[in-house]
């Protein structure tokens, strides 16, 4: 089967990609572990549904280990498990994600299973019923989480538009009126191997994970179409929306608090403007990672004012969001957002210490080593990297654009995409 083979070189890491015929991707790497993972990454989640089929992503998710017509329903589990090997799934807003480490003596044998669930689930009626109220109940668990509820509200406010604003697991509403027949529809559009990036990692040689992948999906899809057929699922609109020109403040009570939530967003670029994430992603270290932070310091450890606060740069592949939470005493909620701004404008007018800055590199110098400890870790982060980016080579990058970052890039960062002046706040309160 004809296949280009691409090596990436890295001081720590040195995949080979491999494409074959039919579109499927293979990323493969040998790692002196005694375990192998194939983990299957489609760059497709919750973004790309309509808002009539919101949460069919995830739903199908459930389904995949439904069976197909080849394998009963809980056969693939129980081979797994036979042979003490594990496997799991994930969906998100940009892809989804199917995994199982083996033994390597085993990874031949259990390898072509992973491939027939994902690409042949049967979804059969029957047990999409019993599967609908699964789901249903993850709803209902998901909306009694505080710190669910929060990030949801939150989200409906961050996004006008883009489809980031809607929840993975999908309202009840309309999970309660999906149909098998559209699910079966939705795979057969999108799970197809073109879509699919099998990372493989673990203790064999290079050509055999590719050799044992290439088999499994040949025997789950025979007579697979080549990727020159036609093949272009209508996408939603994906064009950024507008950064925030003002200040909105949405409040809402929740009687299920003990503490208040204040949530800070700020529309920032995402995987599409790749080069313009990693100095917002210095400055969520500078303001909320580690007790040393800007804002743990301040709010929490020095003047108590908040039991908690975190800031992330969220990075979605159409659009990002600078996220700052807090968990505090209503009455400092005033105090607290005020100090806040205070702490966004210096980021403004005054240089960053090099201290600082160094702290941060060698933060992502560290946790870039430490995630590359397993199979696991491996397979994730290229797999991630090829499905929602369609490029491996910032996954090796992304830690010598961090140490390459000064004060003057992370100032000009800030005023450009953290005013002080426009931004969304989400105040929930304590139900009086």
């Amino acid at each position: 089967m004809p296949s280009t083979y691409i090596t990436q070189p890295s001081t720590l890491n040195a995949p080979t990609l491999h494409r074959l015929s039919n579109g499927l991707t293979i990323i493969a790497e040998q790692l002196p572990v005694e375990a192998v993972n194939l983990s299957l990454w489609l760059g497709i989640g919750s973004a790309i549904e309509s808002d009539e089929i919101n949460g069919m992503a995830h739903f199908l998710e459930h389904m995949i280990f439904k069976g197909t017509h080849r394998l009963e329903s809980g056969e693939f589990e129980r081979r797994i498990e036979e042979r003490g090997a594990i496997t799991n799934a994930a969906t998100s807003q940009d892809y989804t994600n199917y995994y199982i480490t083996t033994a390597p003596q085993d990874f031949a044998e259990l390898a072509p299973l992973q491939m027939e669930v994902v690409l042949n689930a049967a979804i059969p009626d029957d047990a999409f019923e019993r599967e609908r109220l699964v789901v249903l109940e993850e709803i209902r668990r998901s909306e009694d989480n505080p710190r669910r509820r929060t990030y949801y509200r939150s989200m409906e406010v961050a996004f006008e538009r883009l489809p980031y604003r809607r929840r993975v697991l999908g309202p009840a509403s309309v999970i309660e009126n999906l149909s098998a027949q559209q699910m079966r529809d939705f795979h057969a559009t999108w799970y197809r191997p073109q879509s699919i990036t099998a990372a493989v990692v673990g203790n064999l040689p290079v050509e055999e994970l590719i050799e044992v992948v290439s088999n499994g999906v040949a025997l789950a899809q025979p007579h697979e179409l080549k990727v020159t057929d036609t093949y272009k699922p209508l996408l939603p609109d994906s064009t950024p929306e507008p950064y925030f020109t003002d200040i909105q403040r949405h409040e809402y009570s929740d009687d299920t608090l003990q503490q208040a939530r204040l949530v800070m967003i700020w529309r920032v670029p995402g995987m599409a403007d790749l080069s313009q994430t990693y100095a917002l992603d210095v400055l969520a270290s500078i303001l909320g990672r580690g007790r040393t932070a800007r804002l743990v310091r301040d709010l929490r450890e020095e003047r108590g004012l908040v039991s908690g606060i975190s800031v992330s740069n969220m990075t979605y592949a159409q659009q990002g969001l600078f996220y700052l939470s807090a968990q505090l005493p209503a009455e400092n909620l005033e105090v607290v957002e005020a100090a806040i701004l205070q702490h966004i404008q210096a980021l403004h007018t005054e240089p960053i210490a090099e201290s600082e800055i160094d702290r941060v590199r060698t933060l992502v110098a560290n946790r870039y080593i430490f995630g590359n400890e397993t199979p696991s870790d491996r397979a994730n982060l290229y797999g991630y990297y090829q499905a929602v980016l369609g490029d491996l080579a910032p996954a090796f990058n992304y830690p010598a654009q961090i140490q390459t970052l000064n004060t003057a890039d992370l100032q000009r960062a800030a005023q450009q995409y953290l005013s002080p002046e426009a931004y969304r706040a989400v105040v929930l309160s304590p139900g009086r």
